[in-house]
């Protein structure tokens, strides 16, 4: 592959070219030379360019993808091993979110949180004190 223009890049990855001069100045990618002032990319700045591409579309932060490509080993590994915990977090929440809402949707009431005996005792428990932490986690 020869080097292309930034333009031909970001169509290419579907990028803007605003996105592909923001991730050089966050150095993130470093085009290796410029063809009448144009950043030009080649095959390794488009295997960098597809790992930032796809980081953030599985919702990663840029500091996450910035270290997998550039950190030294164990930072990098640091970095993915914090982001795979906080990702277990956000999946048992959702994971406790889903529960909460599908017993409502299954309860043969009209009014769950009125109606349903399971919800209201629950929602009672959390009146007297309990907290939400219990509850969820007796629930999942």
């Amino acid at each position: 592959m020869n080097l292309i223009p930034i333009g031909q890049a970001a169509d290419r990855l579907g990028l803007s070219p605003s996105a592909l001069r923001s991730y050089d100045e966050r150095g993130l990618v470093s085009p290796p030379e410029r063809q009448a002032g144009r950043r030009m990319y080649g095959p390794e700045e488009f295997r960098r360019l597809a790992f930032i591409k796809i980081a953030q579309r599985l919702g990663l932060p840029l500091d996450t993808a910035a270290a997998v490509l550039d950190a030294p080993g164990p930072q990098w590994r640091q970095t993915v091993r914090q982001q795979i915990a906080e990702l277990d977090q956000v999946i048992a929440q959702a994971q406790a979110a889903q529960t909460f809402l599908t017993h409502a949707l299954n309860c043969p009431t009209n009014h769950p949180a009125r109606e349903c005996a399971t919800k209201i005792a629950t929602l009672d428990r959390l009146v007297d004190g309990t907290a939400v932490d219990q509850v969820v986690a007796e629930h999942t």
